[in-house]
């Protein structure tokens, strides 16, 4: 019986109601030790009605061995598994150990989680319960939390236990605190007679934690109970409240147990007590004083602290010995039993040993096959540690470095990083491999111009094209240029012409055949970093809409091979390729994502750049709170850490919104500002991607010659440039600087060529204006129409007024949300927006993201799997999307993106 928690119970019977009604989610109930999370575990468990339950609980002795928590939560559903798409179902199995490890992707394999726990749920709901969550093993506490954060459209109520200040970031949380003394005295007059004044006393010095309340009752005397003794001072606290029934335990027993305290298998416990001369009664007298019990094939400890007073009572050399026995009885060839094993070998070990260190070597080398890259950073780092020879000491921590840095812990990979270069001493292959990885650390999660420094120091073509990439964050066009200059003298390849290539354009020395080359071989690519040097080439070479539909592909190679924890940064691509199509919606939605799981990683200059991105996309829509807000916490990281890629983008969306709002004197001064800004502050390809955007402010500021200048500098980028595209923005820019006159031939010419809706919208605005001006209002009607269409779809608001007004000003009223005639004299009023088509700016950003997949024809698995969720969340989502659009069918549902995707067809062009 609970006493004295009405409000935590009430907070956990709305957790499991609101998951009921399939609005999932987690509650983190923190408290220490003996304070009674457990028991409101087991009341969440016994109030679900019909839900399944599923229960896993950390336990110490296990917490080194990746996915020990998960394989007991998810064993008893692995049924489900054919359910889920394959990438998740192959990530799952390796990690439980059902099958090979499959890609080691630590996203996919959390998204396995999510969506086998959603098939779970399935009919009734399902309570997904974590104990003693500060023991969970590193792997399944990250996918655990994964999963967590992502219950919002699930029936799962996820309640955790956790014990101490251990971090369990991005869910709500609950302290349990100590009893209040009316619920306190209650709990003990329920099983001991005491004095009133000792039980207020025994209160006030326990802090009403429960299990104190019970076990210090427990040993007092009857005097002290009625209050002819005083109390012993102090109290026993701690594992010290059962030490005295730990050493009333016979010596087989205390063995068993101790056995118990390191290793929680049955059979391991079991065998070992047979090695060690232990009697089959051991176990029985464990069960019998109410210290530890079986629980399917595992020995649980009635509460922490009963194994933390067994393992304290033990000298050192019973631990070892445990140790010693418990490696012996270990099936080295069973994954499992040889990662328990080995860790058994290196907690027998006394001072170093090369055969432990590489039995641990082994089991972090099988965590990281499974994604556990946590687990296997604290196997390998616990392996140096027993490794006599200084070279494969600093081997075995770079290894680990590495594997902490995929698991999201940058701090640690760091640390585990600096001591390995003291021991590399002159072995060259492992100092550059260590300056590669101190390189990458940097480039993800520090100062970027300190990544070009480390980086440029390499002589191998992968580290000088990682040393070209930083420099390309930075915006060192000098570093930039040395080092395309340094890999042209590697044989030619992919690799080689594009980073040469970037070099050379850079310098002005040609170049653009090495990139144009490197782009003949993209039929040949296979990985999504190789689509993202191919979206760098294109980029440099002027073709900006190549180089977005590049990113995308990237950005689908990387959903669906796992690239072990750099989603994150390929999404910064993606976005962008998003944004400058012109799908402003999509481009938020993958942003979204892209953040969230930047986060997760903990790359910090991957977050600058998602940050940055939705700022942007809330400057073109004319959010000002959201775009300030965003870009300036980009600016915060990405400043002080020289990212001048997303420092300039992030400046990029302040001069845009104010552009877009019509202060054009203000947008001048930041276009100005953001061409003027030096390496690690702003960039060359901000500058020339916004080029076309300063024309236009400078033009609107009254600045002629700033347009001019401007223009000039376009021209000399765009000059090997030779898509459709690129054509159009060049001539939209010659368009801005002419007299009236001549900038509707310029404008028109921009027009036709146009490839992007967006910017053809763009371009349509500036020539309707310009029509008008020369009193040709009826040509300018055509192009205003098509424009204010583009822009409504895509949700810029700014944009979309300003084309208004222009309409409104050419003669012709708008009424925003009516269909009308396909022609329209003067003075009819016209309905612009095809209604179906703006409904879906409705939908939320996830929703968006799976009606855009549906009309590439993927199926609700290939969503799932290429998106990090359910099935059943896919499944959810389109019965959503469908009401809200007015629409029963998937081929209704493409029908309404590809019409959201193509340029509005201009009515009535004159």
């Amino acid at each position: 019986m609970l006493y004295g928690r009405s409000a935590e119970t009430a907070a956990i019977d709305d957790l499991i109601a609101r998951a009921g009604k399939g609005q999932g989610g987690a509650l983190v109930l923190r408290g220490e030790a003996g304070a009674g999370k457990t028991a409101l575990l087991d009341l969440a468990a016994s109030h679900g009605g019909p839900m399944r339950v599923l229960r896993t609980t950390g336990v110490e002795a296990e917490a080194d061995l990746a996915f020990a928590a998960l394989h007991q939560l998810l064993l008893p559903v692995t049924g489900l598994l054919d359910a889920l798409p394959e990438p998740q179902a192959e990530a799952v199995r390796g990690a439980l150990g059902l099958a090979p490890a499959g890609s080691g992707d630590r996203f996919l394999l959390a998204a396995g989680v999510l969506s086998l726990l959603a098939e779970a749920a399935a009919p009734d709901g399902l309570i997904c319960v974590v104990d003693d969550f500060q023991c969970v093993d590193r792997p399944s506490a990250d996918a655990l939390l994964f999963a967590a954060r992502r219950l919002r459209t699930e029936p799962i109520a996820m309640p955790l236990a956790v014990r101490g200040d251990t971090p369990v970031p991005g869910l709500p949380s609950l302290e349990i605190a100590g009893l209040a003394e009316p619920a306190a005295a209650e709990l003990l007059d329920a099983g001991f007679t005491l004095a009133p004044p000792v039980r207020r006393e025994l209160v006030a010095l326990t802090g009403g934690n429960p299990l104190a309340l019970r076990e210090t009752a427990r040993l007092l005397t009857d005097a002290q109970r009625a209050g002819r003794e005083p109390l012993p001072d102090p109290l026993p606290g701690g594992s010290r409240l059962f030490g005295d029934r730990v050493a009333a335990l016979s010596a087989g027993a205390r063995l068993t147990a101790l056995l118990a305290a390191v290793e929680s298998d049955l059979g391991l416990v079991l065998r070992a007590a047979e090695r060690l001369g232990a009697d089959e009664a051991a176990l029985p007298e464990l069960e019998s004083a109410g210290l530890a019990g079986v629980s399917g094939t595992r020995v649980r400890f009635r509460h922490p602290l009963i194994r933390s007073a067994v393992y304290e009572a033990a000298s050192p050399a019973a631990r070892r010995e445990a140790h010693a026995a418990l490696a012996e009885v270990s099936d080295a060839s069973e994954i499992s039993e040889g990662d328990r094993r080995a860790w058994h070998l290196a907690g027998a070990a006394l001072g170093q040993d090369e055969s432990v260190a590489a039995a641990l070597a082994r089991a972090a080398e099988r965590a990281r096959d499974r994604g556990g890259y946590g687990a296997a950073a604290t196997a390998l780092t616990r392996a140096a540690e027993l490794t006599p020879a200084p070279l494969v000491r600093a081997r075995r921590l770079t290894d680990a470095a590495e594997a902490a840095w995929l698991g999201g812990r940058p701090g640690q990979a760091e640390s585990l990083l600096a001591e390995a270069r003291e021991l590399a001493g002159a072995d060259t292959a492992l100092t550059m491999e260590i300056a590669r990885l101190r390189g990458r650390f940097e480039l993800n999660s520090g100062n970027a111009a300190e990544a070009v420094r480390i980086l440029a120091a390499g002589d191998t073509l992968d580290m000088l094209a990682d040393a070209s990439e930083a420099a390309s964050y930075v915006g060192d066009t000098a570093a930039m240029i040395e080092i395309g200059r340094r890999a042209a003298a590697f044989p030619e390849g992919f690799l080689r012409d594009v980073v040469a290539g970037i070099g050379a354009t850079l310098a002005g020395d040609g170049g653009h055949d090495l990139l144009r080359r490197a782009l003949g071989r993209t039929g040949e690519l296979r990985e999504a970093a190789d689509f993202l040097w191919a979206t760098a080439a294109a980029s440099h070479l002027g073709e900006v809409d190549l180089s977005a539909e590049l990113a995308e592909r990237a950005g689908r190679v990387a959903r669906v091979s796992g690239m072990a924890g750099q989603l994150p940064v390929v999404l910064e691509f993606v976005a962008t390729a998003e944004r400058l199509a012109g799908r402003l919606a999509e481009s938020r939605a993958v942003s979204e994502e892209g953040l969230e799981l930047a986060r997760e990683a903990g790359y910090a200059n991957t977050v600058a750049a998602h940050l940055a991105n939705l700022a942007a996309v809330a400057a073109l829509r004319g959010e000002e709170e959201a775009c300030a807000r965003h870009a300036g916490e980009a600016l915060a990281i990405a400043v002080p850490h020289r990212v001048g890629l997303r420092a300039g983008l992030a400046a990029y969306a302040l001069a845009m919104l104010d552009l877009c709002l019509g202060r054009f004197a203000a947008a001048h001064d930041r276009f100005t500002a953001i061409a003027a800004a030096g390496p690690g502050a702003g960039h060359p390809t901000v500058v020339w991607r916004s080029t076309p955007d300063r024309i236009e402010a400078a033009v609107g500021a009254g600045d002629a010659d700033a347009a001019r200048a401007a223009l000039e500098a376009y021209e000399r980028w765009s000059s090997h440039a030779g898509t459709a595209e690129s054509r159009a923005l060049l001539a939209r820019c010659r368009g801005l600087v002419l007299p009236d006159d001549q900038a509707v031939e310029a404008l028109g010419e921009a027009s036709r060529l146009h490839a992007n809706p967006f910017e053809a919208a763009r371009t349509g605005l500036l020539l309707g204006e310009r029509l008008r001006r020369t009193h040709r209002p009826g040509e300018a009607r055509a192009h205003l129409r098509a424009a204010l269409e583009t822009f409504r779809r895509a949700g810029a608001d700014p944009w979309a007024r300003r084309a208004y007004g222009e309409l409104r000003a050419a003669g012709e009223s708008v009424r925003p949300e009516e269909n009308g005639p396909e022609e329209n004299g003067p003075e009819t009023p016209v309905a612009v927006p095809d209604v179906r088509g703006t409904a879906l700016d409705a939908l939320t950003p996830q929703e968006l993201r799976i009606a855009t997949l549906v009309a590439d024809g993927a199926t609700s698995k290939e969503i799932a799997a290429r998106l990090f969720l359910s099935p059943r969340t896919v499944e959810y989502h389109l019965y959503k999307i469908y009401p809200k659009l007015g629409i029963t069918s998937r081929t209704e549902l493409a029908r309404l993106v590809v019409l959201r995707k193509a340029p509005a067809a201009p009515r009535s062009m004159l």
